[in-house]
């Protein structure tokens, strides 16, 4: 008997790395809540995209700085879809301020959006299992410059940073029968940005120990892992090629 698909709700799964993990699940047989905010002709093309890979799929909108959006948003995957097994927390704010420009207004901001949402979709999910006794994979997107700081993107970081944190409190949290694991997939340099032209970014790429750093397809790679594997709980993936283990004083978009 073939087993039921199992579905997963990424965020920001509209464009950029999200979009390839949602892609990679799907070519798994994971059904895609498509998540984004702004980006509805982004969102309906990578919900085109996983039916084509011949799973399920459906796009979903909501603002993660806004908590009662956040609320919403599982009930809604759970209304269209009947369950929900897994959450990738994905999306994330990246707004450049330092100790200079640091203000209140700016961290809040982050926080909402890269730190409350994600525990408020672990909450979320953790309650569905308990309803219809299964378990569940919480996977958060964090970051390779944790473990090698530097002074830019303040906020940004502080917000990866409490995630980080997150992730444990979570793990113990949540293991009550029944389980969610909850896990972090921590890329190092891996798509090019606006911030960098695509000969820089090339050149950044390669400063790792293995001389290279992650691909969209190693992140997806290591997410798909994460759910997977059902002895992970409460760490990170690093997934970097060895990039937090050299000293950079500045953040790559800011060299």
């Amino acid at each position: 008997m073939s087993l039921p698909a199992r579905t997963v709700l990424v965020t920001g799964s509209a464009k950029r790395l999200g979009r390839e993990i949602a892609l990679a699940l799907a070519q798994a047989g994971w059904q895609i809540a498509v998540h984004y905010r702004g980006s509805q002709d982004e969102a309906m093309q990578t919900v085109a995209d996983c039916e084509q890979l011949g799973v399920g799929a459906a796009p979903f909108d909501a603002d993660l700085a806004d908590e009662a959006a956040v609320r919403e948003l599982l009930p809604r995957v759970i209304a269209h879809f009947g369950q929900v097994d897994a959450v990738v927390n994905s999306a994330a704010l990246f707004e450049h301020d330092s100790a200079a420009s640091f203000g209140y207004a700016a961290l809040e901001k982050h926080l909402r959006a890269n730190t409350a949402a994600p525990i408020v979709l672990a909450q979320a999910l953790h309650t569905h299992v308990q309803e219809r006794a299964g378990d569940g994979v919480v996977v958060n997107l964090l970051d390779q410059k944790l473990w090698n700081q530097n002074p830019d993107f303040l906020s940004y970081t502080l917000s990866k940073a409490a995630l980080e944190a997150a992730n444990t409190m979570l793990a113990l949290a949540l293991a009550l029968a029944p389980d969610v694991r909850v896990v972090g997939v921590a890329p190092g340099l891996t798509l090019t940005s606006d911030y960098l032209t695509p000969e820089k970014f090339e050149a950044l790429h390669k400063l790792s120990p293995l001389g290279r750093s992650s691909t969209p397809a190693d992140v997806a790679g290591a997410v798909k892992f994460a759910l997977d594997n059902s002895a992970i709980t409460g760490t990170t993936l690093l997934v970097d090629g060895g990039q937090h283990l050299q000293r950079f004083t500045r953040d790559f978009s800011m060299m």
